[in-house]
């Protein structure tokens, strides 16, 4: 059973007609700008014969008027028309004589984009000597704005995406004296335009037709890139209107698939976005003029990866044709459509292919293959992403913006709902659901996605490669074990559950947290946000035993108060931090006081940092001391603050002369115990021992880890995970056996749990 996002097919398509595009003007329009000359067809005969078709040919659009990209055919007539219009000017008006009339208009065009139909506008508001103003994404990198800035526009980025973009750009034009957009989605209230920029794109499509004739061939297949659906409206209007129909093959990126899940809806559905190398793309809503035209008249909707994508730009390149990532994924779309066993799409010895190569190359960070089903390479592929936590330590850390757009789009790949969780920038995680059938008990996988610092790394901390450790093959690299072999083999588990086919009444819930290595904000975010679940699994590295408890902490900062002096003059000066000797001593002694629990042994403390005094020529003002306590069940932050409040006042009263603040928590964590008799903890030990060959033991852990939090929630919530070696160490790695019986009782808990 494939375990991707099916693709969407419309038997119905191939029996659909239109009437032919006809556009009045356009053509020589088009030939009026500035070095108009039809872009190039190619052919790529080697590609042909390898899926077993006639011709394979690609419309490189990598080149058109200067401009990188197809775009500029649809703005330029769109920006023609609507200034005509606002000017009330014939249609018939040259280019030339419209520019004349603009020097006395007071016209500003207004658009938004995530790249290439921005630049175009400024490009036409540059010919005309128009002021333009382009919105952008925030995701829309530096180069592309210094690209539309150098077109001589106003570039305003958008904190937020590209629907955004469009509604604030819509916005501005309203309030603005002589504002025009010029948009090339449709929304209610403004068809019009966008119906003109879709007419502009039928230059490339008539070109395509007069090229291919020249060939003596003619076009039985085209693949086109979707976005708003501009573009593929235009497509499609084409190919259904030719004496005998072409297929339509349509294209988005997994992760802005607003086309594919519209069709899957039966309606037009607007999409939340995510991360995407395919920005031309990037769009969570259609064109409504689009929708009935792509509703009816596309053969197949298909959504790739970023890095079929980019494999697709490669060997574009190695056939000469230059090509960015959007121009990419017509390929992409095509080579999936090919491996499948489908009937709807004519792919034969006869069939004729032409992939519409909408843009040229242009830099984008390489994407990690998210089609990987198998966790040992899962857990290769998450080491090699820095997601270092950006606060534990004094080193810069990437923070989990990377990783989390990973899992997103992996999970995108396979059509499994996903959700993003984000209330700090740059510190998100992500929730993966399989919708059980209702009635059933649900399951989380809760596993963290940061790593400690890389800097203590010894070698290359990114490595995630396998090499023999011990006469055991294991992946080293910084957070291999800690904890991404257990995040990928809660992923891998996941995804076999889904793939076997096999009906669950419960929920499976996957979560990818931030931020555990320092305050876990990760769990608390998606506990805030209302996730729950009947149980939970913690994929931590336990070296595969099954851990039910494990000490909280809390960390509790108290200031040695002294006076700041000069240092020759002892009678004015109180040194803080001797007295702070006398604290630590009694503290010593109280340490020898900590209660023991019967599974978690004997809390504990030690102080973990001290600070103090500004130089050695002055008496310290000053000196705190941060003391860790490692708790068991019976100790609160109540009654570990009174103790600290205690021997604090006992020492004063020996030493008047000894002064304090209050003592006060900086960070608390709740301790976790669960029963070793749990339902929960029985099921899986029993799950466990035919794949481990033996009955895992029940134990608790020296450290802390999020399961704590579930419970405190009312979660139950066990550890289990890999084994290995480096915890935070300089050398890292995880056992690769030990990664695929994590999976393989994930999925036997997930079945019997959720079942």
């Amino acid at each position: 059973m494939s375990t991707r996002r099916p693709i969407y097919f419309n038997a119905a398509a191939a029996s659909e007609t239109c009437p032919p595009v006809r556009v009045p003007g356009l053509d020589s329009f088009h030939r009026s700008l500035p070095n108009y000359s039809p872009t190039p067809l190619i052919s790529l005969p080697g590609l042909a014969a390898e899926l077993g078709v006639r011709a394979v040919l690609v419309k490189d659009e990598s080149n058109r008027f200067g401009l990188p990209s197809f775009k500029i055919l649809g703005a330029s007539w769109g920006v023609f028309q609507a200034v005509t219009s606002r000017l009330g000017l014939p249609p018939t008006v040259s280019l030339e004589e419209l520019s004349k009339s603009t020097k006395t208009a007071q016209i500003a065009l207004f658009t938004a984009t995530d790249g290439n139909h921005g630049r175009a506008v400024a490009f036409m508001a540059k010919i005309l000597a128009l002021e333009a103003h382009i919105f952008v994404p925030k995701s829309v990198d530096e180069n592309y704005r210094s690209q539309i800035s150098a077109e001589g526009a106003h570039v305003h980025v958008v904190n937020g995406d590209y629907d955004r973009a469009v509604q604030e750009a819509a916005q501005a034009s309203n309030a603005a004296e002589g504002g025009l957009l010029v948009q090339d989605t449709s929304f209610p209230g403004y068809e019009e335009i966008p119906t003109w920029i879709v007419e502009g794109y039928s230059t490339m499509l008539n070109e395509v037709e007069a090229q291919l004739a020249d060939l003596g061939l003619q076009g039985t297949v085209m693949t086109t890139p979707v976005g708003v659906g501009s573009l593929a409206q235009a497509v499609a209007q084409h190919c259904k209107s030719r004496p005998r129909p072409v297929a339509v093959i349509a294209v988005e990126p997994d992760t802005a698939a607003c086309l594919y899940q519209s069709l899957k809806a039966g309606k037009s559905v607007s999409i939340k976005t995510s991360s995407t190398i395919m920005d031309g793309m990037c769009c969570g809503t259609l064109s409504i003029t689009a929708w009935d035209y792509l509703r009816r008249l596309v053969d197949a909707s298909v959504t790739v990866s970023c890095y079929e994508s980019h494999c697709a730009v490669q060997y574009l390149a190695s056939q000469s044709v230059a090509a960015g990532p959007c121009g990419g994924a017509t390929l992409a779309a095509l080579r999936h459509l090919a491996s499948t066993q489908q009937t709807i799409v004519p792919l034969n010895k006869d069939a004729v292919v032409v992939l519409l190569s909408t843009e040229g190359p242009r830099s984008y960070p390489i994407p990690a293959d998210v089609s990987l089903d198998d966790p040992v390479a899962l857990t290769q592929t998450l080491t090699r992403i820095d997601s270092s936590s950006p606060t534990l330590s004094v080193s810069d850390g990437a923070g989990e913006t990377r990783i989390a757009d990973y899992i997103a789009a992996w999970l995108e790949h396979r059509g499994i709902e996903n959700h993003r969780v984000e209330t700090t920038p740059g510190r998100p995680s992500i929730v993966g659901v399989l919708r059980g059938t209702g009635g059933g008990k649900s399951l989380m996988l809760n596993g963290h996605s940061d790593t400690v610092s890389l800097a203590s790394y010894d070698r290359d901390p990114l490595s995630g490669e396998i090499v023999e450790k011990d006469n055991r093959q294991v992946v080293v690299g910084r957070g291999s074990l800690d904890m991404k072999g257990g995040l990928a083999a809660a992923l891998s588990a996941m995804l076999a559950v889904k793939a076997s086919g096999q009906s669950l009444r419960g929920d499976v819930i996957l979560a990818a947290v931030a931020d555990e290595e320092d305050a876990s904000l990760g769990t608390k975010d998606i506990i805030d946000a209302g996730w729950r679940a009947d149980a939970a699994v913690i994929p931590e590295p336990t070296m595969l035993e099954l851990i039910v408890a494990h000490k909280g902490f809390v960390w509790v900062e108290v200031d040695i108060l002294g006076v700041a002096a000069h240092g020759s003059q002892p009678a004015l000066g109180v040194d803080a931090i001797l007295h702070a000797g006398w604290f630590l001593s009694a503290l010593e002694a109280y340490q020898r006081t900590l209660p023991t629990d019967d599974v978690l042994g004997p809390a504990s403390l030690h102080c973990g940092l001290i600070r103090g005094g500004e130089e050695p020529s002055s008496y310290p003002a000053k000196c705190t001391v941060t003391i860790e306590f490692r708790t068991i069940p019976c100790q609160t932050e109540k009654s570990i603050l009174h103790d600290m409040k205690t021997l604090l006042a006992n020492i004063a009263q020996e030493k008047p002369e000894f002064r304090y603040a209050e003592p006060r928590i900086t960070l608390s964590r709740p301790t976790q115990k669960l029963a070793a008799d749990h339902p929960l903890v029985q099921k899986t030990a029993t799950i466990a021992t035919p794949i481990l060959g033996h009955r895992p033991p029940v134990g608790s852990l020296a450290f802390w880890c999020d399961a704590a939090l579930l419970s405190e929630v009312g979660v139950p919530a066990i550890v289990f995970g890999p084994a290995g070696a480096g915890l935070h160490a300089k050398e890292e790695y995880v056992d690769v056996e030990s990664v695929k019986k994590t999976e393989a009782v994930l999925v036997e808990l997930i079945k019997e749990f959720c079942g």
